[in-house]
């Protein structure tokens, strides 16, 4: 069983704001990125620092590449910002530094920089985990030398995790403090509340309530966006597959004509739209695809719990909001954020959320589990049912591989979120259905069942594109 990790885990931390494709490949060495920045401000070296070097290990090298692991390197370099930096401009950007070999270091000052050179790509992996990123600022003194490790879900943390320390003590401070799932239902019992009320409870620990509010409406519009813009968008997506956008032609078809001028009314205009069984099927699958062409495509979207798995839970909040009940405002939005940030916190704290430690099961299996806990209690289940949900829906994504070929994040990963979507909707009407008493599989066990098969899982399913699909279906074949 993976060592308890005592921690305060927010949901703000599992549901987070930034640039496609992938949230460990992508949005954590950004991160890493903006971080030595600081470190070399701290130090007060970045005014002296001369040249630059980054190495990236294991499997942020072997599908780094694919996962615009490079560009993102590069943009946090100039100290461009994943939650607000305009989109549109960065292949521009990243065209601009390889053709002048130059690079605008935090924007404040021209450093030379040739990325060919000054980003290698190494196959072997570091031991403490599989995406290892090393920095090297060289000034005329001394060199400031840095590992960082993307552990998934755009988290960044260095081996001595000193961060750790601090979270630590968050977390014994906390007023309810959960590592596992029977602590989360205990707190539910003891004092008769739902799961989003002593989620919310714990957040109002770290920040006020109006900020809680405003922060998960920045979540749910990024959301929505995304969302709208894959539905609205044609053509392929870049990388060298020439995969065609589906979620455009499927919405068209959905749509059936009904008229609306932005995202809001075009809530409005579904929830007008007749739907047979069929076609409820057809439109989580068009939410979910729409959201990871976004994420493909190096657009904004959510990490949840991260931006491989992204179009999971905003498709199933869709689900909810025009199929289930035509009455959800942000009360039922702020629910179903909390509860699911809550059920992803406990399988980072008792297993990963990182596709390279753990495969998919890793990434579209904890998101399954986090929308179908969150659409259970929206549809009135109890804290047990939606413990109940969550289980079920991992239950039946263990073992799942991460193969994507040639590195991107486009084939199988797209259609992976139309299938957990469907089946984190079909575990919350199982569990719905489902006596606590007669509940045979606690969800602790699921999260220790997925740690152990993650750590008997091959390296080469684990985000490496060494095997599965990566292998036998290449890039000449698509």
């Amino acid at each position: 069983m993976k060592e308890k990790e005592i921690e305060c885990i927010s949901i703000f931390d599992m549901l987070k704001i930034g640039v496609g494709p992938s949230s460990s490949h992508t949005l954590g060495p950004w991160r890493a990125a903006r971080r030595f920045i600081k470190k070399l401000k701290d130090e007060q070296l970045f005014n002296t620092v001369e040249s630059l070097h980054i190495d990236l290990y294991g499997s942020l090298s072997l599908t780094g590449k694919g996962h615009a692991t490079d560009v993102a390197v590069m943009m946090g370099l100039m100290g461009a910002d994943p939650k607000t930096c305009s989109i549109s401009t960065i292949p521009t950007t990243v065209e601009s530094i390889k053709a002048e070999k130059k690079l605008s270091f935090n924007g404040d000052r021209t450093l030379s920089f040739d990325p060919s050179e000054a980003i290698k790509f190494n196959r072997e992996f570091l031991p403490f985990h599989p995406n290892g990123i090393t920095f090297k600022a060289t000034t005329k003194d001394t060199i400031l030398e840095e590992t960082f490790y993307s552990i998934g879900g755009g988290f960044v943390v260095q081996e001595e995790r000193k961060r750790s320390e601090f979270k630590i003590h968050q977390f014994q401070c906390f007023p309810r403090p959960i590592s596992l799932a029977t602590d989360l239902l205990a707190f539910c019992k003891n004092e008769n509340k739902s799961i989003s009320q002593i989620v919310f409870e714990n957040e109002l620990y770290l920040r006020p309530e109006e900020e809680i509010n405003e922060r998960l409406k920045q979540i749910w519009d990024v959301m929505l966006d995304s969302m709208y813009t894959g539905c609205h968008t044609e053509g392929t997506l870049p990388g060298g597959l020439n995969v065609r956008r589906r979620a455009y032609d499927s919405h068209k078809k959905l749509q059936k004509g009904t008229p609306y001028t932005d995202k809001y009314e075009w809530i409005e205009a579904i929830r007008g739209t007749e739907v047979r069984f069929r076609e409820i099927l057809k439109w989580v699958s068009c939410f979910a695809l729409s959201v990871n062409e976004v994420n493909a495509s190096l657009g904004r979207v959510v990490t949840a719990p991260t931006n491989g798995s992204a179009g999971v839970i905003p498709a199933v909040m869709m689900y909810y909001m025009v199929i289930e009940n035509h009455d959800a405002n942000f009360d039922d939005i702020k629910k179903y954020m909390l509860v699911a940030g809550e059920i992803g916190s406990l399988f980072k704290k008792g297993a990963t959320i990182s596709a390279a430690m753990g495969g998919c099961q890793a990434e579209i299996g904890v998101s399954s589990a986090m929308a179908a806990g969150a659409l259970t209690e929206l549809m009135g289940g109890t804290p047990e049912q939606v413990l109940i949900a969550a289980e079920i829906a991992m239950e039946h994504h263990l073992g799942l591989t991460c193969d994507p070929i040639g590195g991107l994040v486009q084939i199988p990963c797209i259609e992976r979120n139309a299938m957990g979507a469907i089946k984190a909707i079909n575990a919350c009407e199982m569990a719905l259905d489902t006596d606590a008493a007669n509940a045979k599989v606690p969800l602790d066990k699921v999260i220790e069942t997925m740690w152990q098969t993650a750590q008997d899982m091959n390296t080469k399913y684990k985000e490496t594109s060494e095997g599965g699909l990566a292998v036998n279906v290449g890039m000449a074949d698509c």
